[in-house]
Protein backbone atom coordinates (compact mmCIF):
# COMPACT_ATOMS: atom_id res chain seq x y z
CA UNK A 1 0.00 0.00 0.00
CA UNK A 2 3.16 1.94 0.06
CA UNK A 3 2.25 3.54 3.48
CA UNK A 4 4.52 5.07 5.88
CA UNK A 5 4.30 4.77 9.60
CA UNK A 6 6.57 6.23 11.98
CA UNK A 7 6.78 6.27 16.07
CA UNK A 8 8.64 8.56 17.99
CA UNK A 9 8.93 6.89 21.50
CA UNK A 10 11.79 6.10 24.13
CA UNK A 11 12.08 2.53 25.72
CA UNK A 12 11.01 3.41 29.21
CA UNK A 13 7.62 5.14 28.51
CA UNK A 14 5.02 3.31 29.24
CA UNK A 15 2.86 5.41 26.78
CA UNK A 16 4.95 5.39 23.89
CA UNK A 17 5.32 1.40 24.87
CA UNK A 18 1.54 1.22 24.48
CA UNK A 19 2.30 2.37 21.03
CA UNK A 20 4.69 -0.13 19.81
CA UNK A 21 2.42 -3.11 21.77
CA UNK A 22 -0.64 -2.40 19.04
CA UNK A 23 1.48 -2.22 16.31
CA UNK A 24 2.94 -5.49 16.69
CA UNK A 25 -0.49 -7.08 18.02
CA UNK A 26 -1.92 -6.06 14.67
CA UNK A 27 1.03 -7.06 12.48
CA UNK A 28 1.62 -3.13 11.23
CA UNK A 29 4.91 -2.02 9.84
CA UNK A 30 6.52 0.92 11.43
CA UNK A 31 9.38 2.66 11.67
CA UNK A 32 11.08 3.28 15.06
CA UNK A 33 12.55 6.39 16.52
CA UNK A 34 14.04 5.94 20.10
CA UNK A 35 14.03 10.02 21.72
CA UNK A 36 16.33 11.21 24.20
CA UNK A 37 14.35 12.85 26.37
CA UNK A 38 16.30 15.74 26.98
CA UNK A 39 17.13 16.41 23.82
CA UNK A 40 14.06 16.38 21.99
CA UNK A 41 14.65 15.63 18.18
CA UNK A 42 13.45 19.01 15.78
CA UNK A 43 10.99 15.71 14.18
CA UNK A 44 9.19 15.23 17.88
CA UNK A 45 8.93 19.10 18.36
CA UNK A 46 7.57 19.36 14.58
CA UNK A 47 5.00 16.29 14.83
CA UNK A 48 4.01 16.62 18.85
CA UNK A 49 4.09 20.32 19.50
CA UNK A 50 1.81 21.30 21.70
CA UNK A 51 3.18 18.71 24.02
CA UNK A 52 6.55 17.80 23.03
CA UNK A 53 6.34 14.52 24.35
CA UNK A 54 6.56 10.66 23.77
CA UNK A 55 4.85 8.94 22.16
CA UNK A 56 4.26 10.93 18.28
CA UNK A 57 2.65 8.72 15.79
CA UNK A 58 3.34 9.57 12.21
CA UNK A 59 0.80 7.63 9.22
CA UNK A 60 1.57 8.95 5.64
CA UNK A 61 2.99 12.48 7.57
CA UNK A 62 -0.39 12.75 9.20
CA UNK A 63 0.88 13.18 13.04
CA UNK A 64 -0.92 12.30 16.23
CA UNK A 65 -0.42 12.31 20.37
CA UNK A 66 -1.36 11.16 23.18
CA UNK A 67 -1.21 7.44 23.72
CA UNK A 68 -5.13 6.41 23.83
CA UNK A 69 -6.36 8.27 21.03
CA UNK A 70 -3.51 6.79 18.79
CA UNK A 71 -4.49 3.26 19.70
CA UNK A 72 -7.92 4.32 18.71
CA UNK A 73 -6.37 5.38 15.14
CA UNK A 74 -4.81 2.29 14.69
CA UNK A 75 -7.32 0.20 15.52
CA UNK A 76 -9.64 1.53 12.78
CA UNK A 77 -6.90 1.92 10.30
CA UNK A 78 -5.63 -1.35 10.72
CA UNK A 79 -8.50 -3.77 10.75
CA UNK A 80 -6.94 -6.97 11.49
CA UNK A 81 -6.54 -8.20 15.23
CA UNK A 82 -8.83 -5.54 16.80
CA UNK A 83 -7.90 -4.27 20.14
CA UNK A 84 -11.30 -2.70 20.52
CA UNK A 85 -14.25 -4.53 20.87
CA UNK A 86 -16.90 -4.46 17.95
CA UNK A 87 -20.02 -4.07 20.16
CA UNK A 88 -20.38 -0.10 20.28
CA UNK A 89 -21.24 -0.42 24.24
CA UNK A 90 -18.44 -2.84 24.82
CA UNK A 91 -16.38 -0.59 22.75
CA UNK A 92 -17.29 2.31 24.66
CA UNK A 93 -16.51 0.35 28.05
CA UNK A 94 -12.82 -0.10 26.91
CA UNK A 95 -12.71 3.60 26.56
CA UNK A 96 -14.02 4.14 29.60
CA UNK A 97 -11.74 1.31 31.26
CA UNK A 98 -8.40 2.91 29.64
CA UNK A 99 -9.26 6.96 30.53
CA UNK A 100 -10.24 5.99 34.49
CA UNK A 101 -6.43 3.92 34.59
CA UNK A 102 -4.87 6.96 33.15
CA UNK A 103 -7.32 9.44 35.01
CA UNK A 104 -8.24 8.70 38.20
CA UNK A 105 -6.10 4.86 39.13
CA UNK A 106 -2.52 5.81 37.80
CA UNK A 107 -2.23 9.64 38.83
CA UNK A 108 -3.85 8.35 42.44
CA UNK A 109 -1.23 5.72 43.27
CA UNK A 110 1.34 8.34 42.65
CA UNK A 111 0.42 10.80 45.04
CA UNK A 112 -1.05 8.07 47.48
CA UNK A 113 2.90 6.49 47.69
CA UNK A 114 5.61 8.16 45.07
CA UNK A 115 6.83 10.65 47.28
CA UNK A 116 5.29 10.02 50.79
CA UNK A 117 2.33 7.45 52.10
CA UNK A 118 -1.10 9.47 52.27
CA UNK A 119 -3.65 6.95 53.58
CA UNK A 120 -6.32 9.23 52.55
CA UNK A 121 -4.95 8.73 48.20
CA UNK A 122 -3.89 5.12 49.47
CA UNK A 123 -7.60 4.56 50.76
CA UNK A 124 -8.90 5.84 46.89
CA UNK A 125 -6.29 4.47 45.37
CA UNK A 126 -7.33 0.67 46.47
CA UNK A 127 -11.27 1.54 46.46
CA UNK A 128 -10.13 1.98 42.10
CA UNK A 129 -8.55 -1.41 42.52
CA UNK A 130 -11.05 -2.90 43.72
CA UNK A 131 -13.50 -1.63 40.95
CA UNK A 132 -10.99 -3.10 38.16
CA UNK A 133 -10.80 -6.45 40.16
CA UNK A 134 -14.35 -6.33 39.46
CA UNK A 135 -14.33 -5.20 35.63
CA UNK A 136 -12.14 -8.11 34.94
CA UNK A 137 -14.33 -11.07 33.97
CA UNK A 138 -12.15 -13.14 31.58
CA UNK A 139 -8.16 -13.38 31.50
CA UNK A 140 -7.85 -9.94 29.77
CA UNK A 141 -9.90 -6.77 30.14
CA UNK A 142 -10.52 -7.48 26.69
CA UNK A 143 -11.85 -10.86 27.17
CA UNK A 144 -9.27 -14.19 25.95
CA UNK A 145 -7.16 -11.46 23.93
CA UNK A 146 -5.52 -8.21 24.93
CA UNK A 147 -6.93 -5.23 24.25
CA UNK A 148 -7.17 -1.63 24.55
CA UNK A 149 -7.74 -1.52 28.40
CA UNK A 150 -5.32 -4.10 28.96
CA UNK A 151 -2.29 -1.93 26.80
CA UNK A 152 -3.57 1.00 28.64
CA UNK A 153 -3.11 -1.06 32.49
CA UNK A 154 0.73 -1.55 30.99
CA UNK A 155 2.05 1.04 33.66
CA UNK A 156 0.31 -1.19 36.16
CA UNK A 157 1.69 -4.40 34.92
CA UNK A 158 5.07 -3.67 34.27
CA UNK A 159 6.03 -0.57 36.14
CA UNK A 160 4.14 -0.77 39.53
CA UNK A 161 5.49 -4.49 40.54
CA UNK A 162 9.61 -2.53 39.61
CA UNK A 163 8.88 0.19 42.33
CA UNK A 164 6.69 -1.86 44.63
CA UNK A 165 9.65 -4.17 45.34
CA UNK A 166 12.24 -0.87 45.47
CA UNK A 167 10.44 0.76 48.11
CA UNK A 168 9.59 -2.69 50.05
CA UNK A 169 5.65 -1.92 50.02
CA UNK A 170 2.48 -3.74 48.96
CA UNK A 171 -0.34 -2.26 46.86
CA UNK A 172 -1.00 -5.19 44.13
CA UNK A 173 -1.16 -8.10 46.37
CA UNK A 174 -2.55 -11.30 45.94
CA UNK A 175 -4.63 -11.42 48.61
CA UNK A 176 -6.62 -8.93 48.22
CA UNK A 177 -6.61 -8.57 43.98
CA UNK A 178 -6.32 -12.26 42.70
CA UNK A 179 -7.49 -11.17 39.11
CA UNK A 180 -5.46 -8.56 38.86
CA UNK A 181 -2.51 -9.91 39.57
CA UNK A 182 -3.18 -13.00 37.56
CA UNK A 183 -4.02 -10.55 34.65
CA UNK A 184 -0.98 -9.15 35.35
CA UNK A 185 1.36 -11.97 35.19
CA UNK A 186 -0.27 -13.18 32.04
CA UNK A 187 0.07 -9.51 30.44
CA UNK A 188 3.50 -8.86 31.52
CA UNK A 189 4.85 -12.44 30.16
CA UNK A 190 2.40 -12.87 26.67
CA UNK A 191 5.37 -12.49 23.72
CA UNK A 192 4.51 -9.25 21.82
CA UNK A 193 4.14 -7.19 25.50
CA UNK A 194 7.94 -8.48 26.42
CA UNK A 195 9.44 -8.09 23.42
CA UNK A 196 8.73 -3.86 23.74
CA UNK A 197 8.58 -2.91 27.26
CA UNK A 198 11.86 -2.87 29.13
CA UNK A 199 12.80 -5.75 31.07
CA UNK A 200 12.93 -5.78 35.18
CA UNK A 201 16.59 -4.76 35.16
CA UNK A 202 16.23 -2.20 32.82
CA UNK A 203 13.51 -0.30 34.80
CA UNK A 204 15.07 -1.20 38.41
CA UNK A 205 17.98 0.71 36.82
CA UNK A 206 15.91 3.59 35.87
CA UNK A 207 13.99 3.81 38.91
CA UNK A 208 16.73 3.83 41.70
CA UNK A 209 18.53 7.44 40.63
CA UNK A 210 14.78 8.47 41.08
CA UNK A 211 14.01 7.13 44.65
CA UNK A 212 17.50 7.93 46.04
CA UNK A 213 18.43 4.08 46.27
CA UNK A 214 22.33 3.21 46.19
CA UNK A 215 22.43 -0.63 46.85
Amino acid sequence: MGEEVKLYGNWASPFSCRVDIALKLKGVEYRYYEEDLKNKSASLLEYNPIHKKVPAFVHNEKPLAESLVILEYIDETWKTNPIFPQDPYERAQARFLARFIDEKLMPTLREAWINEYKKKEAEEANGYLEFLEKELKGKYFGGEIIGAADIAGNTLALWLPIYEELKGVEILTEAKFPKLCKWSHDFATHPVVKEVSPSKEELIAIFKPRFNITK
